[in-house]
C-alpha cells in the first residue's frame, strides 16, 4: 500500500528526516530506506535505529515520530494511475482483490480514512494489515505469509460460495518494495514491481536479481553491518521459493498508469 497505492513513503521519510535533523543527524539515505520498506513496524524501527543512532531514547522518537505522521498521513494521496487501476480491476470479470499491507491499523486508518472511495475496491474481510493476529510474530515480508493469508480470506469467501478457489499461480501481487517482491515470489504468486524513483536508481543492475525475488534487503552489506550477522529474518525459516532470473513470473513497470489487463488475463477491464 505505501509507496504503491499512497505517497506514504515520503511522508515517512519526511517524518523521519524532521527528526533526525532535530538531533543533528543526516536525512535517512536512501540505502537504507530501501531496508524498511515492505517490513513490518518493528523489524524495520530495529534496522533504523541501529544505523541512525539517535540521542533520544526510543520512546521519545516513538512519541515524536507518531505525532508527525498523525499531522501527515492525512494528507496522503493516491498516487498516479491507482485509482483508474483499482477500478478496472474491481469491474473486471472474474477478478477478486485483497489487500495485504504492513501497516497497523491505527496507521491504516489515519492514511486512508479520507480515501474510503478508494478502499471500498477491497472488502473488509479481504484486507491483511501488519498487525494481524492471524501472521506469526517473525513472520513479515519478505516471510510469504501476508500474502498466502490474503489469498486465504478470498478462497474461504469462495468455499462459502460453493464456487472454485484460486490457485497461488493464478495470484498477480503489485509491490514496491523489495522485501516485498520476494515475499510474492515465496509464495509462488506472480507480480508486478512499481518502486519508487529513488529505489530503482538502488538497485541499477540488479533489476533481474529483485524480480526473481533473490536480491532481498535482508542480505544488504549496511544491514548486516548494523544489525550483526543474525540480521533480521535468516536462512532456514520455510518461507518457501524465489523465482529464477528472466523466469516471466514478475515485471518492472515504472507507473501504474496504462496497465497492460490482456497480457494478464485480464479481461472486460
Amino acid at each position: 500500500m505505501d509507496g504503491l497505492l499512497l505517497d506514504t513513503e515520503d511522508i515517512y521519510t519526511l517524518c523521519n528526516n524532521i527528526i533526525l535533523r532535530a538531533c543533528d543527524r543526516p536525512n535517512l539515505p536512501w540505502n537504507i530506506k530501501a531496508q524498511l520498506q515492505g517490513r513490518p513496524g518493528p523489524e524495520a524501527g530495529e534496522i533504523f535505529h541501529a544505523w541512525a543512532q539517535l540521542p533520544i531514547p526510543r520512546a521519545e522518537y516513538v512519541r515524536q515520530n507518531t505525532e508527525l505522521q498523525r499531522q501527515h498521513f492525512p494528507s496522503a494521496q493516491p498516487l498516479s494511475g491507482v485509482p483508474q487501476l483499482l477500478a478496472a480491476l474491481s469491474a473486471a470479470r472474474g477478478v477478486h482483490l485483497a489487500l495485504a499491507t504492513s501497516s497497523h491499523a491505527a496507521n491504516f486508518k489515519l492514511k486512508t480514512s479520507h480515501l474510503q472511495a478508494l478502499f471500498d475496491h477491497f472488502p473488509e474481510e479481504q484486507r491483511v494489515l501488519g498487525d494481524d493476529p492471524r501472521i506469526p510474530p517473525g513472520r513479515g515480508k519478505p516471510a510469504p505469509d501476508i500474502y498466502l493469508l490474503a489469498l486465504e480470506t478470498i478462497n474461504g469467501r469462495l468455499r462459502k460460495q460453493g464456487k472454485r478457489e484460486i490457485a497461488r499461480e493464478e495470484c498477480l501481487v503489485f509491490e514496491d518494495s523489495v522485501p516485498g517482491v520476494e515475499a510474492g515470489r515465496r509464495a509462488g504468486m506472480r507480480v508486478v514491481w512499481c518502486p519508487h524513483p529513488e529505489l530503482l536508481k538502488e538497485y541499477r543492475g540488479r533489476e533481474k536479481e529483485v524480480l526473481a525475488g533473490i536480491a532481498s534487503a535482508e542480505g544488504d552489506s549496511q544491514v548486516k553491518k548494523a544489525m550483526g550477522e543474525a540480521a533480521v529474518g535468516g536462512e532456514g525459516e520455510g518461507r518457501g521459493w524465489p523465482g529464477r532470473r528472466d523466469d516471466g513470473w514478475a515485471e518492472l513497470r515504472r507507473s501504474l498508469e496504462c496497465f497492460p489487463y490482456a497480457k494478464y488475463g485480464i479481461g472486460d477491464a
